[in-house]
């Protein structure tokens, strides 16, 4: 393990965006202090993010605020860009901040490459900040992976639902949302 690693803070890597550090399309996320290139977004990732936020729109309506691929802050080093995050309703839209855990009801990762990264790195990431339910959405073997009761040492519950499972949010009990409505057809 190499002990000798400059951590990078979220106040630094903004800073670093603003001094043109980054190339404008390159797509990057802010995970424990380290900077990670995010993969590209296929069809089958993109379409399951569509078909997801426009469920959730319907259902949930004007009770939340909907975030598509929009930073979170977890802590002074973890700014990671869910696919949807689900969040608290704020008057001012984020404009004067991200997000944080305790304004986050849920995270949603659509996964068709990215499965081990959501499942191991950002799981991880998003338990130890107390992000109280996550969900991967895994668009290729066509499951739902749902984390909850998070603690520092990772989340105390996990399951993996078929794609005929009905669920509901945690915080939203009477959101019924049938995992197939989320996949791409077959």
């Amino acid at each position: 393990m190499l002990t000798n690693i400059r951590l990078i803070s979220v106040r630094e890597y903004h800073k670093m965006a603003e001094m043109g550090i980054f190339h404008p399309e390159e797509r990057l996320e802010l995970i424990a202090g380290q900077i990670i290139r995010m993969s590209a977004k296929g069809t089958a990732h993109e379409s399951a993010i569509t078909r997801t936020e426009r469920l959730l729109r319907q259902r949930l309506g004007d009770k939340v605020l909907l975030r598509i691929q929009s930073p979170v802050q977890l802590d002074d080093y973890s700014e990671p860009e869910p696919d949807i995050s689900v969040v608290k309703l704020n008057p001012l839209d984020y404009e004067d901040h991200h997000p944080n855990a305790s304004e986050v009801f849920l995270l949603i990762e659509i996964a068709d490459s990215s499965l081990k990264y959501d499942r191991e790195v950002k799981a991880n990431a998003y338990a130890k900040s107390g992000i109280i339910e996550y969900w991967i959405l895994d668009v290729n073997g066509r499951k739902l992976y749902m984390y909850r009761l998070p603690s520092p040492d990772g989340y105390h519950s996990e399951s993996i639902l078929a794609e005929d499972v009905t669920i509901s949010p945690l915080a939203f009990p009477d959101c019924a949302i049938a995992i197939r409505e989320l996949l791409r057809k077959v």
